[in-house]
């Protein structure tokens, strides 16, 4: 039988995000609604992998996706980043509910550590010469990271990710984002560049 997932739709005006709700990290985008679902059910099987490392049990077989919410949209959506939380997101979240959202962040992280420490220093330029290399992507991850540890009342001079994983834990009342917002950004983020290096390993 398919996995049933719950997904969150967010739509803007050159490209759309498919959120799997509940899996921080598992996200990635389309042209449009159906090149979303198609590229989000493309990386179930690297998914996979993160849910591993964080001990959890992952859906088995094909997914079948159930879109629990659509958002609008922004700027920051067609550059590139899901911008938006979903409703749902600003729900006080149980005890449980927050553990299993911290694994998954933290599992995000590791999966982008083991891939930066086997990929060389260069990887392989896109079609126009241009990407990053292996540490110059890892750095911008980390200097994203406290930039969203901020929307979170978190201030932090260098990277702590103890620091911001107590901070997922933890309401604050300086919060711009919802908390599980801002551990899905951070996870996509982490796992978005671990996937782009990996695909860039000449």
């Amino acid at each position: 039988m398919a996995a049933r997932v719950r997904v969150y739709l967010e739509v803007g005006g050159k490209r759309t995000f498919a959120t799997a709700a509940g899996w921080p990290g598992w996200c990635r985008s389309g042209k449009d609604e159906a090149g979303a679902l198609d590229n989000l059910a493309a990386y179930a099987p690297r998914y996979a992998k993160v849910a591993k490392l964080a001990h959890l049990e992952f859906p088995k077989g094909a997914p079948t996706f159930t879109v629990v919410e659509r958002l609008k949209g922004n700027a920051t959506t067609d550059f590139g980043a899901p911008a938006i939380p979903a409703r749902e997101e600003s729900k006080r979240m149980t005890a449980s509910e927050t553990a299993r959202m911290l694994a998954l962040v933290e599992a995000c992280w590791k999966y982008l550590d083991t891939v930066r420490a086997k990929a060389p220093k260069e990887l392989r330029k896109g079609p126009r010469g241009g990407g990053r290399d292996t540490d110059e992507m890892y750095e911008h991850v980390l200097g994203a990271e406290l930039e969203y540890a901020k929307k979170i009342g978190l201030r932090l001079k260098k990277s702590d990710r103890k620091a911001i994983l107590e901070s997922f834990s933890k309401p604050n009342r300086e919060e711009k984002w919802p908390v599980a917002y801002a551990a899905r950004r951070t996870a996509w983020h982490a796992l978005d560049h671990a996937w782009e290096i990996e695909d860039r390993i000449p």
